[in-house]
């Protein structure tokens, strides 16, 4: 083969190399900018993930819904809407400010302390509220046979009190205050989920659990279905302790709500579910996301109850974490934004 040959095949293999390079980083940066959140226009789809959390609790299949019925009611929107499991509210808002997602679930009480940057948040992290949803209802569960009758009587005991890292301690820690109980009055904290809890209990491998969630909470449910559970009462005096805070709120839970409970229950409120996301996502993103998301919360409603709770009383209530410019804008065009100019 000659030289010059030997040469064009060489500058030919380099061109078509620097092509191939040239045409990944292309891609790459179409898949980065869609989950940046930046702009709709024409540049190419826009990855859009909703943070989620651990199944037993509402809030997985509560982001499934949401995830799937915004993808299915898109219309010409370059949106590639998903939802991703994760740890939960904790691990949603670190996503969130990382840039790794652009919506995730959450609870008001842990994002209210990760936007003030308290407790174990070494700074603020600038979280932003999409939408309300319904009341996540803290109860306490145990079987018969434990001797567990109210709150006070958990000192000692083997209690399950959510998944480790689950950031449960920023509204569990005040209201066990509340009740004259402390972390370390506790027999053993026991790291879980809700199904985990459930089958602890089952096994006899804890004393009590604290679920929380819309109501029914599956994993309660599942529960009934194998054991006698019995309903750890709050003190009635418990929300009125609690009230400097902006999510806690006393929340009925009728009896018909579980096979075990025999006559209606007061719960309380922990911190609504949310949908979150971050000051830095796009307006327009957030503004056309809140739109087809309440537009069509009936189809959201029929995944799950809780979103019935998407409703013009609540989806703009105040829990503490200011909302988005994005949702505000919406909210003030239908007119259920509170105070709307």
């Amino acid at each position: 083969m000659s030289q010059r040959r030997e040469c064009f095949l060489s500058l030919s293999n380099g061109a078509i190399c620097i092509l191939a390079i040239f045409s990944l980083m292309l891609t790459g940066c179409e898949k980065k900018e869609g989950v940046a959140g930046g702009g709709s226009g024409d540049t190419g789809r826009q990855f859009i993930t909703v943070g989620t959390a651990p199944a037993g609790g509402a809030f997985a299949p509560v982001g499934n819904a949401i995830s799937s019925v915004v993808e299915a009611n898109k219309g010409e929107l370059k949106w590639v809407v998903t939802s991703q499991g994760t740890k939960g509210t904790q691990e949603n808002i670190r996503k969130l400010e990382s840039g790794d997602i652009e919506f995730g679930m959450a609870n008001a009480a842990i994002a209210y302390f990760a936007n003030l940057g308290e407790g174990s948040w070494k700074t603020p992290h600038a979280v932003r509220t999409v939408a309300t949803l319904a009341p996540n209802v803290g109860i306490f569960v145990t079987t018969e046979g434990s001797g567990i009758k109210k709150i006070s009587d958990l000192k000692g005991k083997r209690v399950v009190l959510g998944p480790a890292g689950a950031g449960f301690d920023y509204f569990l820690k005040p209201l066990l205050a509340a009740h004259g109980v402390t972390y370390e009055d506790l027999g053993d904290v026991i790291p879980g989920n809700y199904l985990s809890a459930a089958e602890m209990l089952s096994d006899g491998k804890a004393d009590a659990a604290f679920m929380g969630g819309a109501i029914p909470i599956p994993a309660v449910t599942q529960l009934c279905a194998s054991q006698d559970v019995v309903f750890i009462e709050l003190d009635k005096n418990a929300p009125e302790k609690l009230k400097e805070y902006p999510f806690y709120f006393p929340v009925p839970v009728k009896a018909e709500a579980y096979s075990d409970l025999n006559e209606d229950m007061v719960g309380l409120n922990v911190g609504n579910m949310q949908l979150i996301t971050h000051e830095k996502v796009d307006e327009e993103v957030v503004y056309q996301l809140t739109k087809l998301m309440y537009e069509n919360r009936a189809q959201i409603a029929e995944k799950h109850p809780a979103g019935k709770a998407l409703n013009p009383k609540n989806a703009t209530k105040d829990t503490g974490v200011p909302f988005h410019p994005g949702a505000i804008k919406f909210y003030k065009e239908i007119g259920i934004w509170p105070n709307a100019e």
